[in-house]
């Protein structure tokens, strides 16, 4: 039993490796917009302006640090 306790103990340790990397995974993908998303984004910005919790308030599941971070990633005019 202590081996299969030990076995299991190491699978655990791969699977903590493994969430590590789904975990940023999934911070990547909170970036990833549909493209209904992004239109919806695009011309709530252009009625609103950065008014991002009124903007994630139309987008189910979204915050408004999400939309404010992809917009600055995607459409900061830092030139």
């Amino acid at each position: 039993m202590a081996d299969s306790q030990h076995s299991s103990s190491g699978k655990t340790y791969v699977n903590s490796q493994e969430f590590s990397s789904e975990e940023e995974t999934s911070e990547e993908s909170k970036l990833k917009f549909s493209e209904d998303e992004e239109t919806l984004i695009i011309r709530m910005f252009n009625l609103v302006g950065e008014r991002w919790a009124l903007i994630a308030g139309r987008i189910p599941g979204r915050t408004p640090e999400e939309i404010e971070e992809y917009w600055n990633t995607r459409y900061s005019t830092s030139e």
